[in-house]
């Protein structure tokens, strides 16, 4: 019974496999008005290319190599990332682009009804407002924080009301879906000023951090928000970086309870939020899970390498960040990590299918899809 089920589950992620395929030819329909997406690196496709004094980038080789046209674009991956393959699960070509990069266009054509006009139609389908380094804490990090993520966002519902009807736009944002993915920044920021916290400060932490998000959703509910998909935090501690630093080479298992003590608080965050909030519907990706997974049986996903990076140097390639002048790997489609911690985009679109329609094991109460089509 349990192999029939794994083969129908399978059989399941071919048939998505092939929609995404029709998707990225074009040849779909979106199935939501708009996608909008908030978080930390895993979910920036190029905002901070927008900020010179952010050393958070990834507008530079290998990144990118693998990307439609072998250009870097601010995706810390060699291709696609998760936002990406969820977003054309959904029907669009790719996750929206950056929110900054509307801006520059808009500013740079001020002037401008047709740009005005394409940017608010850009607007409406959606955008992306991750920056890589951000946190859901506004001390985490130095870029663009997720409560400056909310301003902007609140900032383009004004645009979009003044130019359209706030019942239209209202009517839209609520049957958007809003993919949050954050939180690890914040766990590694703990971790390096705690190297060995007992229980009581990975609690009295983990009920900061969920007291923060809980405000930041109740902030997007408020600006009309209502499907909220979200990215947890995954199995950070044996990301390369952290198995470089350890002398045994092994994961970081300190990191690990860091993260499941947030993951269990998001779960019970989102539980009680839908609840209280009239009309708000969630799907949690369960990212941790689907990285252990992957470690354990990487050829579920046609992977080989989960201990070492793809793109960097030194011990597990993976000492120093991905550049221009690293070491990369020939065949990125076996690596579950393309640099010292984020994935390769074969790791991204096995997640990103996980995720939209895959089993409870990796994405509940409802799958991405069940929510989409809420």
């Amino acid at each position: 019974m349990a192999v029939r089920r794994a083969a129908l589950h399978l059989h399941g992620m071919l048939l998505l496999a092939a929609a995404v395929a029709v998707a990225v030819s074009g040849a779909a329909a979106a199935k939501v008005p708009a996608m909008y997406v908030f978080g930390d690196s895993t979910a920036d496709v190029g905002n901070n290319d927008y900020l010179p004094w952010s050393i958070a980038r990834a507008d530079f080789p290998h990144n990118g190599v693998d990307f439609p046209g072998g250009t870097p674009t601010g995706r810390f991956s060699n291709g696609l990332i998760g936002a990406d393959f969820l977003a054309i699960a959904m029907g669009f070509s790719g996750s929206p682009p950056p929110y900054l990069s509307l801006m520059a266009a808009t500013a740079a054509n001020s002037s401008s009804e047709v740009t005005r006009n394409t940017t608010m139609a850009a607007y409406m389908s959606g955008a992306n407002f991750a920056s890589a380094g951000s946190g859901l804490l506004d001390s985490t990090g130095s870029t663009i924080s997720m409560t400056q993520q909310i301003g902007y966002f609140s900032d383009l519902k004004d645009q979009m009301s003044t130019r359209l009807s706030a019942g239209r736009v209202a009517d839209s944002l609520s049957k958007s879906v809003f993919l949050i993915s954050a939180g690890s920044n914040d766990a590694f920021d703990f971790f390096s000023q705690n190297r060995s916290p007992d229980s009581t400060a990975i609690q009295q932490f983990s009920e900061a951090m969920i007291s923060t998000y809980d405000s930041h959703v109740k902030a997007l509910y408020h600006l009309e928000a209502r499907k909220f998909a979200v990215i947890n935090v995954p199995l950070i501690g044996c990301c390369p970086y952290l198995r470089s630093q350890n002398p045994t080479g092994e994961c970081v298992e300190q990191l690990n309870k860091i993260a499941k003590s947030l993951n269990d608080g998001i779960k019970e965050l989102f539980s009680n939020l839908s609840s209280e909030m009239q009309g708000m519907k969630y799907s949690i990706g369960n990212a941790y899970q689907l990285v252990s997974s992957l470690i354990q049986n990487p050829h579920a996903a046609g992977l080989e390498e989960v201990k070492s990076a793809c793109c960097g140097g030194g011990r597990f390639n993976a000492e120093i960040g991905c550049t221009p002048i690293s070491s990369c790997c020939s065949d990125r489609s076996k690596y579950l990590f393309w640099d010292l911690l984020h994935p390769t985009q074969a790791t991204s679109k096995f997640a990103g299918l996980a995720f939209y329609d895959g089993p409870a094991q990796f994405v509940s109460p409802i799958s991405i899809k069940q929510l989409v089509e809420a």
